[in-house]
């Protein structure tokens, strides 16, 4: 392996990704992936494709906005797909693509380890705030 010079190894730095780097794209995707709503419709739309009135009876809670602007998110980063069907009235259809389907299995994963834990994190919630008197 040959030996780099220390501006060689900046240059490589630069070209490659590092999320700890304040002005690197990936930051920015980690961004949007950390999103609450980003996670509950992937796995949504990992069980079957939906409709849009299907994700948001099946999401509670989510804004008709919140929902609008996070599937148009992720259609934007290649994870979803949007299909329009001309219908009266018009049906809109949503999948998750390969690449989609690619990050559903962290995802899934997030959200399982979740869902197993709350109890635990609401136990540490509770004695921390009785530790410091919130």
């Amino acid at each position: 392996m040959p030996t780099m010079t220390a501006a060689q190894k900046r240059e490589r730095d630069r070209r490659e990704y590092d999320a700890f780097i304040a002005v690197c794209p990936s930051r920015q995707l980690l961004d949007r992936l950390t999103e609450k709503w980003v996670t509950l419709d992937l796995c949504s739309l990992g069980e079957r494709d939906m409709r849009y009135s299907e994700l948001a009876r099946r999401i509670a809670g989510v804004s008709q906005k919140m929902l609008t602007q996070t599937l148009r998110n992720l259609e934007r980063d290649g994870l979803v797909t949007r299909t329009v069907t001309p219908t009266v009235p018009v049906t809109v259809d949503y999948a998750i693509t390969d690449l989609g389907r690619s990050l559903l299995v962290v995802v899934h994963q997030l959200k399982s380890w979740a869902e197993a834990h709350m109890d635990e994190v609401q136990t540490a919630r509770e004695s921390y705030d009785a530790s410091v008197g919130a």
